[in-house]
């Protein structure tokens, strides 16, 4: 069975609470735009891709239940400036995944033609809307299976020694079905490797301090008969030393945000696990759809880091059974000292240099004579 961290069929949307996973699977329904923000906010949805998709369906189940009551604004320019005003709210939930601003750029274009159509009714413009949303996730699933195809083939091609007919391969944070629209980026390339029957093991981060690793990778790997281990992050230098058949032929991660230039943020720790390739001489690639390149971003170093709070580093969420009535209840309790004091950057940013292949759903970006990546090229 497939498993859906989205579901939306004819204007009603629901996701899985990812905060409950991997002890509870609990879906909840968002029927507004305000109601995809705080899921956004709380990260009850994460992912990039994730991110952009249920803040676009949103705002597309609000407007569909405003369109059945007859409740939206009366002229086709009020429901344009109502959409565009919406978007903006939605882009401030998490500001450094680029996915979801480069939705919104793309949906006011789309909403902004229809309110100017000549004759366009409010209706119109909101039914524009909610297409071009509903097109997104499709295109993100397609994506996402193009992306898993061509890192599989780049990997067999580039990662294993003439011996190998194998790989295996390690991946950081969450980067699959729980991630996006379904299928996965970095995650999805495991799998690519798996339906082929050319993945010989997975090894997956725990991925402090939110531990998407351990709660959603693992229960993602499970879930779909992945042969996997899971590891902490500082237990990767030692997995990355392991020689033969052991080792790890290849580290894919995926991206909040890749500039022009290449540099890529992601979820903290992916800097560290890319200089730790580099001295162990283990290729390392990023997966990313088209959506995540920020042309306009030249380099990382204009990357806006998100700093996420403090409890997320000196808490932590787990599950127990509850010995009279069998229910699982969650409790946080504190791992840390109080009064200590906490630096929590959700993402870091690594150099360009230290990657060698950005998976695209076009192709695997590789870096030319010039020693750079030329990411434009892939937009022609």
């Amino acid at each position: 069975m497939v498993l859906e961290a989205i579901r939306y069929n004819g204007g009603k949307l629901s996701i899985i609470d990812q905060l409950q996973l991997p002890f509870v699977e609990h879906y909840f329904d968002i029927t507004t735009s305000e109601g995809g923000w705080q899921a956004i906010k709380r990260m009850q949805v994460r992912g990039a891709p994730a991110i952009a998709i249920v803040a676009a369906l949103s705002l597309a189940a609000e407007l569909q239940a405003l369109a059945t009551h007859n409740k939206l604004p009366s002229s086709a320019e009020d429901v344009g400036a109502y959409i565009i005003e919406k978007l903006d709210y939605l882009v401030s939930s998490r500001p450094t995944a680029v996915n979801l601003s480069d939705a919104a750029r793309k949906l006011k274009t789309i909403v902004s033609a229809a309110s100017q159509r000549n004759g366009s009714t409010a209706l119109e413009v909101a039914n524009a809307y909610i297409h071009a949303a509903e097109a997104m996730q499709a295109k993100d699933l397609e994506d996402n299976m193009n992306i898993g195809k061509h890192g599989a083939e780049w990997i067999l091609a580039n990662a294993l020694s003439p011996a190998q007919n194998k790989a295996t391969v390690l991946t950081h944070c969450n980067t699959g079905s729980l991630a996006t629209s379904g299928y996965g980026t970095a995650l999805g390339v495991v799998r690519s490797l798996k339906s082929n029957d050319t993945l010989r093991y997975a090894y997956c981060t725990e991925t402090r301090p939110y531990n998407q690793g351990s709660r959603l990778t693992a229960f993602e790997l499970v879930h779909d008969n992945i042969p996997a281990t899971l590891i902490t992050d500082s237990m990767a230098a030692a997995l990355l030393s392991k020689a033969g058949e052991n080792a790890v032929n290849a580290i894919i991660v995926g991206a909040d945000r890749v500039a022009a230039n290449g540099d890529t943020a992601n979820k903290i720790g992916t800097y560290g696990l890319a200089v730790l390739a580099r001295y162990h001489g283990v290729k390392f690639l990023v997966a990313a759809p088209l959506t995540t390149i920020d042309l306009a971003t030249e380099s990382g170093n204009s990357i806006v880091i998100e700093e996420r709070p403090s409890s997320e580093v000196t808490t932590i969420k787990g599950s127990q059974e509850d010995n009279v009535t069998g229910d699982t209840k969650l409790g946080t309790v504190r791992i840390a000292a109080e009064g200590i004091n906490v630096w929590n950057p959700a993402f870091d940013v690594t150099p360009s240099i230290l990657i060698d292949g950005i998976v695209t759903e076009k192709g695997v970006a590789e870096k030319g004579k010039d020693g750079r990546f030329h990411l434009d090229e892939l937009f022609d």
